[in-house]
């Protein structure tokens, strides 16, 4: 019976150690750093190795003044752990605090002297000075390292000291010569960089970093040079771009097409359509060298089907692209890989041939067969998706419940809560689907986490518990009907809320929505007549930088009028800095007023 109770008791002293530690750092968050040392002070004692407590109870003192007793503390470590020399970094910058220069100069020179005698001691050096925020010391002492022993690897610290120095030329400079000199840090590099660079192809740091690459690439020629401009033109979304240099890199080494394939993607769903389609022809052309496995040219197939869809002209029959449907079920059909096969067939089914039944029986045929729980999850999530465009709410909720259930805190069952709440939104039960968004809220999938939001906004804008929401349930009708691609009678449902709850909290939300289905009917003039009204008559709305930057892009492209396309992109320039559409606007205005870009 004595070990249970000994192991009890160990963990019992473990979790309240691990309370007082956690109390002691919210002390020390809240700049409570006399509460703090009384908590982390016998901590540390009983610990004396754990370099956190140390650092943050010397932190304590030194923020109090207790010069003496951070010396104390300093001097005490020094003698347990003699070999722990970036200690003396540690005393001089407590020195420092006081104002005795001199003498934290000479213990910063003795931290010097140990790189000097063994340069491998500049990692845990420079990075007590780059904690103390002693910038130029850190990098003298990698320097000084370096030219010891050229092959220490200390590029990623020094690049990093560049950077918070703003020295960002030398920054970029030094994860270039890391990557340079070995491959392998290829990924590594790429992440510190993302941190620099934005989704702004005109950003400063942006030009830098091309700037620089392409003179490597004309100094030094080097598939990474390349690789890393194609990555570069891929965060700032110039698709058309990095696919030529992924077709300029895959010419002089054919390999694999991952990255081919992910530009086609991406184009796809930003509606570049002419990048989409050339980077997918060019996978299935290149085929004859046998470089793309098989799921790789299916995955292309079914998207060039899917721009060839969009690109029918009106009235034109959709029955060979049916046909064309079934040529690569017969050829891909049986595979364990053709998943995205049958869920883009149904999805043409149902949405663009009117024939749900059609699809969900396709789709039951499939669950019959054997797969994982995660495919069989998707394969119900499309039938509960086409459940809801047919009208069929209670069946559809059964189904998004189910893979809730069987897919536990997976981001399949979050999209799959999300559904639920937006179901219930369409059928008026605007309580449930609330309930369901305040967990989605926090969801780790950003991207459901902001559909969340969004919708739990709207509904939470409109809703008037004291009243029966007649307004609010008849533009979820409106929502259900677009959803279902049946525009015209959407945009006939809003023009009722428009007129019987006209000024009313809905009035902007309907404006903005009837406005985009205007669009998809291709009736221009009136989106932009709808859109004009919010700007005028709901200064307020949250959907006001929304409608400005729908109409410049309605201007340029559909009503072939620049001046007012750069006139609203200005606004988004000037007056909402903040938006979420500046980069594109700042972007666009540029392009229209003729910059090079």
């Amino acid at each position: 019976m004595k070990l249970p109770v000994i192991i009890i008791f160990v963990l019992l002293s473990l979790g309240i150690k691990a309370q007082r530690a956690d109390l002691a750092n919210s002390y020390f968050r809240n700049g409570e750093y006399k509460k703090a040392i009384l908590l982390y002070k016998p901590l540390f004692e009983a610990n004396p190795i754990r370099q956190d407590y140390f650092k943050t109870l010397l932190t304590c003192y030194q923020q109090i003044e207790s010069y003496q007793e951070g010396q104390n503390l300093i001097e005490g470590q020094i003698e347990r752990f003699p070999e722990q020399v970036y200690l003396f970094v540690e005393l001089g910058h407590n020195y420092q605090l006081q104002d005795d220069q001199p003498t934290a100069d000479q213990f910063y020179e003795k931290s010097l002297d140990y790189v000097r005698k063994n340069p491998s001691y500049t990692f845990m050096i420079g990075r007590a000075f780059r904690q103390n925020h002693l910038l130029d010391y850190a990098l003298n002492s990698y320097q000084i390292a370096k030219q010891l022993n050229p092959k220490l690897n200390t590029e990623i610290s020094e690049a990093q000291i560049y950077g918070e120095k703003g020295e960002l030329e030398k920054m970029f400079d030094l994860y270039l010569d890391l990557v340079d000199k070995n491959e392998n840090y290829f990924s590594t590099v790429q992440r510190y960089i993302a941190r620099f660079i934005t989704d702004d192809k005109t950003d400063p740091n942006n030009e830098l970093f091309r700037k620089l690459l392409l003179k490597r690439a004309q100094s030094n020629p080097k598939d990474t040079w390349n690789i890393l401009l194609s990555w570069l033109f891929m965060q700032q979304q110039d698709y058309r771009k990095a696919l030529v240099q992924e077709k300029s890199l895959f010419k002089r080494k054919p390999g694999n097409t991952e990255r081919i394939q992910e530009i086609g993607y991406l184009s796809f769903e930003n509606k570049d359509y002419v990048t989409a389609k050339d980077a997918f022809e060019f996978i299935i052309t290149n085929d004859q060298t046998q470089v793309s496995d098989e799921q790789t040219i299916l995955f292309a197939e079914i998207y060039l089907l899917k721009i060839e869809n969009l690109f029918l002209k009106k009235g034109e029959s959709k029955t060979k692209i049916e046909k064309k449907f079934e040529v690569l079920l017969e050829r891909y059909g049986q595979n364990t890989e053709s998943m995205e096969l049958h869920l883009a067939y149904a999805d043409f089914l149902s949405f663009d041939m009117q024939q749900s039944e059609k699809a969900i029986s396709h789709l039951e045929k499939l669950l019959q067969k054997p797969t994982s729980q995660f495919g069989k999850g998707l394969i119900q999530m499309k039938i509960a998706d086409i459940l809801v465009f047919s009208d069929q709410f209670n069946q559809a909720l059964i189904m998004y419940t189910q893979i809730q259930y069987d897919l536990k805190n997976s981001e399949l069952a979050q999209e799959a809560r999300f559904k639920v709440a937006r179901t219930s939104y369409f059928k008026g039960d605007f309580e449930w689907a609330q309930n369901q968004l305040k967990v989605l809220k926090s969801s780790t999938s950003q991207l459901i986490a902001n559909d969340a939001l969004e919708l739990s906004l709207k509904i939470g804008n409109n809703i008037d518990k004291d009243s029966l929401n007649e307004g609010l349930k008849m533009y979820a009708r409106a929502e259900l009907l677009g959803f279902q691609q049946e525009y015209q009678q959407a945009i006939d449902t809003l023009s009722y809320v428009l007129k019987q709850f006209k000024g009313q909290q809905i009035e902007d939300d309907a404006l903005y929505t009837q406005a985009l289905y205007f669009e998809s009917l291709e009736d221009y003039k009136s989106a932009e007549a709808n859109l004009l009204s919010l700007l005028d008559f709901h200064p307020e709305s949250l959907l006001y930088d929304d409608s400005i930057f729908k109409l410049g892009m309605l201007y340029r492209d559909k009503l072939s009028e620049p001046e007012k396309a750069k006139s609203m992109f200005e606004r988004i320039i000037f007056e909402y800095p903040s938006s979420i559409y500046l980069v594109d606007a700042r972007a666009a205005f540029r392009k229209l007023r003729g910059d090079d870009i």
